[in-house]
């Protein structure tokens, strides 16, 4: 699709009053999905053309990441900066939060100039989104109150719940490779656990893969050990959406059964809802040993299904043994990385760079995501970067 096409198509949507956040795909309109990934398209088009899509002159981007972080953290940092915004990252270790700070006041302190807010908080099921909607709200407080000249979009960077970055940015890569949002229908997508000898991998990968993928018309296929389900809600929403889209949705036990004729597989490890559950409640009241004692059996658990790796003989079991790898990186790479995990090495080097690929449209789609929430007219934005013509390097 040409760049003056893709304009085209989003000059046709109304861009007005799609909000100042975005925290979760499932509660984004059609509408601001194709939005945000057509925008996502034309950043990306534009800066492998050399072109500039700068909008802010001045601004602060405030990045909040309360665990690790390489793709994510540096693709806000690389979104923000080609917007026009200076990035700063809020540790809380050197803030007044340990002296009793609210996140009110937080919030608003290091808001006052600034344009977007990401945060990645993950750690914590049944806390991390919420985190963010109590940010979302102090930020909304500190607008109407006057304490804030604007208000700043607040951008999910990964939750409990839903990585909406990662899930757009793949689905990004499979329009990419499958030319276009048209041929996704009656494609089938695999999101299967996978073996890793590490523990309490969070959910909020393969949630955010059934939930926005089923939205498209694709046949997605859950597949995990009995006992790895996924938050029951999430499970359900990506059920009732897969019927509306005229897709299909189903949870199997069996990964081959997954593989089976896919176009599309997606082996990621995560941690079961339950354990998370429980986990969650022991960092909170500090039972290191009862914590150890979970992480044991977790890894006793997982150690059981070894054989849920992707593998060269279960790729053969794919259409015509040629479906797309994805993964969202970093993988457990057996013999690599590890001795034994998701996927094995002679497969993951076939696929490397369609998985970096993948990883390299999660700049544009934050950048898309800021820029849809912070402007007030998206189309007079779009005409203007488009004729301007101003290049990244003169």
């Amino acid at each position: 699709m040409t760049l003056q096409k893709r304009v085209n198509e989003l000059l046709e949507i109304n861009l007005d009053n799609f909000g100042s956040d975005f925290l979760l795909t499932s509660e984004k309109s059609a509408a601001h999905i194709e939005a945000t990934l057509l925008l996502a398209e034309i950043f990306s088009e534009m800066h492998a053309r050399g072109k500039s899509f700068r909008i802010f002159d001045t601004g602060l981007a405030i990045s909040i990441f309360r665990d690790n972080s390489t793709r994510t953290r540096f693709s806000f940092a690389s979104a923000a900066n080609a917007l026009g915004l200076a990035v700063s990252d809020f540790d809380e270790q050197k803030s007044q939060i340990a002296y009793g700070e609210t996140v009110r006041e937080t919030a608003n302190m290091i808001s006052f100039m600034a344009d977007a807010v990401g945060i990645r908080d993950d750690i914590f099921l049944g806390e991390g989104n919420r985190y963010m909607r109590e940010v979302s709200a102090a930020l909304d407080l500190g607008y109407s109150e006057r304490t804030l000249h604007q208000r700043p979009a607040l951008v999910n960077l990964q939750c409990d719940i839903d990585h909406p970055t990662q899930s757009m940015a793949d689905l990004l890569k499979l329009r990419d490779f499958f030319g276009g949002a048209t041929n996704l229908r009656g494609k089938k997508l695999a999101m299967t656990w996978a073996y890793s000898p590490s523990y309490g991998k969070p959910l909020s990968v393969p949630q955010g893969i059934i939930s926005l993928m089923t939205r498209m018309g694709i046949d997605v296929v859950l597949a995990h050990p009995e006992g790895y389900g996924l938050i029951p809600e999430v499970t359900a929403l990506a059920s009732r959406q897969a019927e509306e889209s005229g897709g299909s949705f189903a949870v199997v036990n069996s990964m081959d059964e997954a593989f089976n004729n896919a176009d599309v597989v997606y082996p990621k490890s995560w941690a079961p809802f339950a354990v998370m559950e429980e986990r969650t409640r022991l960092l909170k009241t500090g039972n290191n040993a009862k914590l150890k004692n979970l992480e044991r059996q977790c890894l006793a658990s997982n150690a059981k299904f070894t054989d849920w790796e992707c593998t060269m003989e279960k790729m053969r079991l794919t259409k015509n043994g040629k479906a797309l790898y994805m993964h969202c990186l970093p993988a457990d790479i057996s013999g690599v990385s590890c001795e034994k995990g998701e996927v094995s090495a002679e497969i993951f080097e076939k696929y490397r760079a369609h998985t970096y690929s993948e990883a390299g449209f999660k700049p544009f789609v934050i950048a898309s995501m800021i820029a849809l929430c912070r402007l007030e007219n998206p189309n007079k934005f779009l005409y203007k970067i488009i004729n301007r013509h101003k290049k990244r390097i003169e």
